[in-house]
């Protein structure tokens, strides 16, 4: 009789993994700024509208629904259902169907009902879908005296108002905190402006692949495609770094980096790339600590001093893994990472070669048919 094997742990029965976030890539001090962002957003749309129209039992300043859009708006930003035009569309459309149902159907129960469902049927075919807005046809539906004095102009004032401020707010915070909103997913991008793909999305997945997954799955995911697309190849090369880890940058960096000084001449900096056969030179200051890299492109037909050509430059630690490299040096901008300390010495130099030396010394070696004795 076979030994009996250790019962598996359930992990969905744990209850301690009930209260995780559900949320990937939520932090604690983004949920603090989305509440400190929430509170200032809701109080100054209650009082624009204050200073617009008085105050007063006869019109509230601000709606219910407006709590659930600041929720999205300031806790999940980067969600289609928290972009600016489902936040006024949908809100606004839902509580026009609202208060349409409500006029309808003397039933509430029953206009309720069918507010909420034609609110989502309108919302989806005007590409807004927002979930506040069914609490916005709720709200005209059962809104009482206040709602009911207003008629047709309450999807208009306060419900498409409050949501104009509370967009309007958002964006500033956004800005401010320098969020990307309205999230755009952005693409990989051909920075030699030929019709080829970019270098990234050449291998791996392809895009007809992640179409056919979403459609065997049978789901809906509060993510948008492009943005599914670019956490995807970014998963795959943090899988490749993680893999390869003992690879480390002072593993393969050249050590003897050829590098010019703030204050030399593009002439000095042009012949030493010329010289050594490299594309990019880190520039020093008068400290001998890294302040920028040029290259040929900004070389070739400038005069003068390469202290305003310099670019921003990009660098790496020692103790990083060296295959982490590769998003920045397979984007067909840059050409070397240089390697500092913490103190900004110049340690090493990290060509596109550099990384593709490494690239074949990991590739698993082919396995050898092996004789198996009779």
């Amino acid at each position: 009789m076979p030994p009996s094997l250790p019962d598996e742990p359930s992990h969905r029965s744990e209850p301690s993994r009930w209260f995780n976030p559900i949320l990937a890539g939520a932090t604690l001090p983004d949920r603090l700024l989305a509440c400190a962002a929430a509170l200032v957003a809701i109080i100054l749309t209650g009082l624009i509208c204050g200073l617009m129209f008085g105050e007063g039992s006869h019109l509230p300043l601000i709606v219910a629904p407006m709590g659930a859009s600041a929720v999205l708006l300031f806790a999940v930003p980067s969600s289609p259902l928290a972009q600016p035009w489902p936040i006024i569309g949908g809100n606004t459309i839902s509580a026009l169907i609202g208060v349409a149902a409500a006029s309808a159907i003397s039933d509430p129960i029953i206009a309720t009902g069918v507010g909420v469902s034609l609110a989502i049927a309108a919302m989806s075919f005007t590409r807004c879908l927002h979930p506040p807005g069914g609490a916005a046809a709720l709200t005209a539906v059962l809104g009482g005296p206040a709602v009911a004095s207003w008629g047709m102009l309450f999807p208009f004032v306060p419900v498409a108002l409050n949501s104009c401020l509370l967009v309007a707010i958002g964006l500033a915070f956004h800005k401010l905190s320098k969020h990307n909103y309205p999230h755009v997913a952005t693409p990989p991008v051909n920075t030699h402006l030929t019709a080829d793909r970019p270098a990234a999305e050449r291998a791996g997945f392809q895009e007809q692949d992640v179409d056919a997954a979403l459609a065997a799955l049978k789901d809906s995911f509060d993510i948008d495609r492009d943005s599914l697309l670019r956490l995807l190849r970014q998963v795959e090369l943090e899988a490749v770094a993680r893999s390869n880890s003992e690879i480390k940058c002072a593993d393969i960096m050249s050590r003897d980096v050829v590098s010019v000084d703030i204050d030399a001449s593009v002439e000095q900096a042009r012949w030493l790339l010329l010289h050594h056969n490299v594309r990019t030179l880190p520039v020093r200051d008068h400290d001998r600590k890294l302040v920028g890299t040029v290259g040929l492109r900004e070389l070739a037909v400038a005069a003068g001093s390469v202290e305003p050509l310099i670019a921003r430059p990009i660098s790496a630690r020692p103790d990083d893994p060296a295959l982490a490299l590769l998003p920045v040096l397979t984007d067909g901008r840059a050409h070397a990472v240089i390697i500092t300390d913490a103190q900004r010495n110049i340690l090493g130099l990290i060509s596109q070669t550099d990384l593709l030396s490494a690239v074949a010394r990991s590739l698993p070696k082919a396995v050898q048919p092996q004789t198996v004795a009779a």
